[in-house]
């Protein structure tokens, strides 16, 4: 009897364990990588039996795909999807009845879908179904109504996974007619009587006001956004401002956002691992979720931008692009005091494990190259600048490097057709560039705090599996002689700057636990009014040595209201030179984060007299009324002869010309005056 006992249960341990690593083996992705089913935290339940397989099925016109976890129905052959069915709720998107999970781009100023003629199956597996809708434009066939790009949308639903994955691939052939197109968006529209809080990071997560509270608000200064200054979902949104623009982030940030049910504990997230698809560089910004309930993944837009990001094709011009795969999450909080935290945690866990995983290898097109066919980079950046340093070069410590197509120094953040990769360097300016598609590049970098744009001449050719390895590069930043003062950080941004409190009546509390600090003040509405307050009778003076940009220096250059006209407003910078001995010139080095319809003119100490310098009418990026901390980057380097200047007490006169309403104007990034060389 004891042989036979220990028979059946060294037996029984045989099984349980040929079943853990069965389960356990589903939990890897092709990269060998754990992605884990539902990558559970200790509040993430089961939901269901995670071995069941990947299942299609063609109800009367349409495709449904199905894993046990997750139920996706798409239109056939549109390839809208319909209804994603998770846990306890039949349909997480807003009804089956209108468009609500959709790819779109703006066209001719109109957003404008795409509706699939044909539909594939690409992989039929237990382990995992990838499906295709596809249009397709023939221009023997086609009208001028008729946008001239094929367009395939993909869907990928895997074994044991509460999400899928979708990615669109756009193309046009040689001989097509011209295309100017815009914002490349990914949008879903979710059920309003579940999703009822939104996360976009850790400092912006909150319970939601809907559709309707915005329906009933008041209209602001432009149509996104209302004050709910009327009877609201929950007392909490009363009198506050809501606008979808409050919840932008930078494309290097905004890789996880989404909705969570709060009823039924259950989240929807939208996860971009990488932004190697996405326009503009890793510092352009863009929208994420916001109210609707909406949550969308924005690959390309002259969002905080302009035109320039457009992406604009000549007669006759071919070109094909994916956009990415993007990754789909669902999860489900068990039994919590808070599930909206749980949640979050859980949908920042499965983002990084996702960002690992990247380039996945489980798609099924020959667009998207896998890892091993992809190349990297490897070097390093130093500063070389002798009035920083004057006797050794500087690390690029936290340069961001990168590679785009080729162009001028800085052409990357409006370049949209090509794709990008970008890093840091490390304390010592040490970088690596990996899984970068095999083609043509420039690389490019900017380091915090150093002033301009670097570029390494020469081209960049990426083989299949290529290691490039680069000499030691040497950045030579702009200059010709010491600093004498300066204003701010040169990072690009101007949150260093004074940003003033918001009204008490106009605000957004952004994070309803109080996680919110004052790096978001800049989101808030309406605190470009300010400036009048702060200098009702004259505008801003700057005196160097006594006056702190982080309190004496406005965080924007905006108009002034005159009654009923907006005009352009001038900026003084008061400062002293002493012993102007060294021959030579001077100069000014006005590095601007933002610029919106503006024209900065330059004068020193005579405010009437022709300007010595104009920057012209520059700017679109509309960032002051979309919130925004920084937009395009503007460099412009001034020479000033030493004619213009004297010993003694002077004055710099920045005039922003333009007026006509509040959201003309710039930001300053940083300002330098440079004496003339040292011998």
């Amino acid at each position: 009897m004891r042989q036979r006992g220990g028979w059946l249960l060294w037996t029984t341990l045989v099984i349980l364990g040929l079943l853990f690593l069965s389960v356990d083996a589903g939990n890897y992705n092709n990269n060998n990588t754990r992605l884990g089913p539902l990558n559970r935290t200790s509040n993430i339940p089961k939901t269901q039996d995670l071995d069941d397989a990947v299942k299609i099925t063609y109800p009367p016109k349409q495709v449904v795909l199905d894993n046990g976890l997750v139920q996706l129905t798409f239109s056939n052959p549109g390839g809208q999807i319909t209804g994603i069915k998770y846990h306890v709720i039949d349909n997480l998107l807003k009804n089956k009845t209108t468009q609500t999970a959709y790819w779109d781009v703006m066209w001719r100023g109109q957003l404008h879908g795409f509706d699939g003629k044909e539909f594939k199956v690409i992989t039929e597996r237990g382990d995992q179904v990838e499906v295709s809708f596809i249009s397709t434009y023939n221009p023997s066939f086609s009208n001028d109504s008729m946008i001239p790009l094929t367009v395939e949308k993909r869907y990928i639903m895997q074994r044991g996974r509460s999400g899928f994955y979708a990615y669109v691939i756009f193309q046009r052939d040689e001989g097509w007619p011209e295309l100017a197109i815009n914002d490349v968006r990914l949008t879903f529209k979710l059920n309003q009587d579940q999703f009822n809080y939104m996360a976009v990071s850790d400092t912006r997560r909150r319970f939601m006001p809907t559709a309707d509270d915005r329906n009933l608000g008041q209209q602001l200064a432009y149509p996104e956004a209302k004050l709910l200054n009327n009877a609201t979902s929950n007392p909490l949104f009363h009198g506050e401002v809501d606008d979808k623009y409050q919840y932008s982030s930078n494309d290097k940030n905004g890789k996880v956002h989404g909705w969570i049910s709060t009823k039924s504990s259950v989240g929807f997230w939208l996860i971009t691992p990488s932004t190697e698809f996405r326009a503009g560089g890793p510092l352009k910004q863009d929208l994420t979720s916001h109210v609707g309930p909406t949550t969308m993944c924005v690959f390309s837009s002259s969002h905080y931008a302009s035109e320039q990001l457009c992406l604009k094709f000549k007669q006759g011009e071919a070109w094909k692009k994916v956009y990415g795969p993007v990754y789909v999450y669902l999860n489900l909080a068990g039994p919590t005091r808070d599930p909206t935290t749980t949640l979050w945690h859980d949908a920042k866990e499965q983002m990084h494990k996702e960002v690992r995983s990247w380039p996945y290898n489980f798609t099924r097109c020959p667009d998207f190259p896998v890892s091993d066919q992809r190349g990297s980079v490897f070097g390093n950046l130093q500063v070389n600048d002798r009035y920083i340093n004057s006797t050794s070069l500087v690390p690029a410590s936290s340069a961001y490097v990168g590679l785009a197509a080729p162009g001028e120094a800085g052409s990357w953040q409006t370049e949209s057709k090509g794709y990008q990769f970008w890093t840091r360097a490390d304390a010592k300016g040490d970088f690596v560039i990996k899984h970068v598609r095999p083609g043509h590049y420039n690389l490019y970098a900017w380091v915090p705090g150093i002033l301009g744009d670097y570029k390494y001449e020469a081209e960049i050719s990426i083989k299949p599996g290529s290691r490039f390895e680069l000499d030691k590069l040497t950045y030579w930043p702009p200059r010709i002689g010491p600093t004498l003062w300066e204003i701010g950080i040169p990072d690009r941004s101007a949150a260093e700057f004074y940003i003033p409190d918001p009204y008490p009546t106009l605000m957004n509390k952004l994070d309803n636990n109080n996680h919110s600090d004052a790096s978001d003040k800049f989101r808030q509405y309406g605190i470009w009014g300010r400036y009048g307050e702060l200098y009702p009778d004259h505008d801003l003076v700057y005196t160097v040595g006594v006056s702190d940009y982080r309190h004496d220096w406005f965080y924007a250059h905006v108009t002034r209201n005159t009654g009923n006209v907006m005009v352009g407003t001038t900026w003084q910078i008061q400062f002293k030179l002493t012993n102007m001995t060294a021959p030579g010139d001077y100069k000014l080095r006005l590095a601007l984060a933002s610029a919106n319809y503006a024209e900065l003119e330059i004068r020193f100490n005579n405010e009437s007299k022709t300007p010595l310098f104009s920057t012209g009418r520059i700017g679109e990026d509309n960032a002051i009324a979309r919130h925004g901390i920084h937009g395009l980057y503007w460099l412009f380097d001034v020479n000033v002869p030493r004619s213009q200047l004297h010993e003694g007490n002077n004055t710099l006169y920045l005039t922003q010309t333009r007026g006509g309403n509040m959201f003309v104007g710039v930001m300053y990034d940083y300002i330098r005056l440079e004496g003339p060389p040292l011998p």
